[in-house]
């Protein structure tokens, strides 16, 4: 990674991984049993055990690529992380252009260098931008600070991003102030901080609910819960009110809750 003239060797790990995917297998209909996929050849009509990777130039025509072709593109990126420069925060619309992260660790002769880069965008609050060559295509990366460590996180190309022109609200769309006044409300009745341990991906338990039955034999008695039923509403005003006097009474919930746990652990320290 080059830091102007400086230059920091980094290992890349990826950050994230899938746990809650669900993974079919393809089985025969009549022997229940994983099918294969063959790799064959339609003009010579044989399998193909070992392939090459061919770019096509021209219909049907291709030039042959390996691993050495692709290490000597003339690309900067294909070598190292090269910072163009920074940006604040607010000026990377993630909503939009982040894909997968990263994690950046320094080679053991690299550490100090890379706490000074570390530091410098905690203090500024600014965010790398760079280009980089990873798995065959060179990316547009940013670089940020994130609990003592480097994350790199993917970005999608500008001409990657489709534009939303047509689905723009039309201009005689007005919203009411009293309505917005009593949204306003309802988000502040509903705001919270965000603790990602607090949301669990409930599909997968689910699903091996009815895995279990199937095995059991007794997939018959795994049912979907029953939708809500559908409170009908003469106007927003109208739901907006109702949607506050809800968050409401759960509030009240949760602070009886709470109460009663603070009692309870009250009388534990009483005894």
């Amino acid at each position: 990674m080059q830091f102007g003239m400086v230059n920091i060797p980094v290992a890349l790990y990826v950050a994230t991984e899938t746990t809650s995917k669900v993974s079919f297998n393809l089985l025969c209909p009549d022997h229940k049993t994983r099918i294969k996929n063959k790799r064959w050849c339609p003009v010579g009509e044989h399998e193909v055990a070992a392939v090459e990777k061919g770019y096509e130039y021209e219909k049907g025509q291709y030039v042959i690529f390996d691993d050495d072709d692709l290490e000597k593109l003339p690309l900067k990126s294909s070598r190292s992380i090269e910072i163009a420069g920074f940006i604040k925060t607010e000026e990377l619309p993630g909503e939009l252009y982040f894909q997968n992260a990263y994690y950046l660790e320094p080679d053991k002769g690299a550490q100090k260098p890379y706490a000074l880069l570390l530091k410098t965008l905690e203090n500024t609050g600014r965010v790398a931008i760079a280009k980089f060559a990873l798995r065959e295509r060179e990316r547009l990366v940013s670089m940020r600070a994130h609990d003592n460590v480097l994350v790199l996180n993917t970005l999608h190309w500008p001409d990657e991003i489709r534009s939303s022109e047509d689905l723009s609200l039309p201009d005689d769309v007005k919203v009411v102030p009293a309505e917005l006044k009593m949204a306003e409300s309802l988000v502040e009745m509903m705001a919270m901080t965000f603790d990602p341990a607090e949301f669990h991906d409930e599909y997968r338990q689910a699903f091996q609910q009815i895995v279990d039955a199937k095995v059991k034999g007794n997939e018959d008695l795994v049912e979907a819960p029953e939708a809500e039923a559908e409170t009908t509403v003469v106007d927003l005003m109208t739901a907006l009110k109702a949607s506050v006097a809800r968050a409401k009474e759960e509030e009240k919930k949760v602070g009886r809750s709470s109460r009663s746990d603070k009692s309870k652990t009250a009388r534990k320290k009483a005894s």
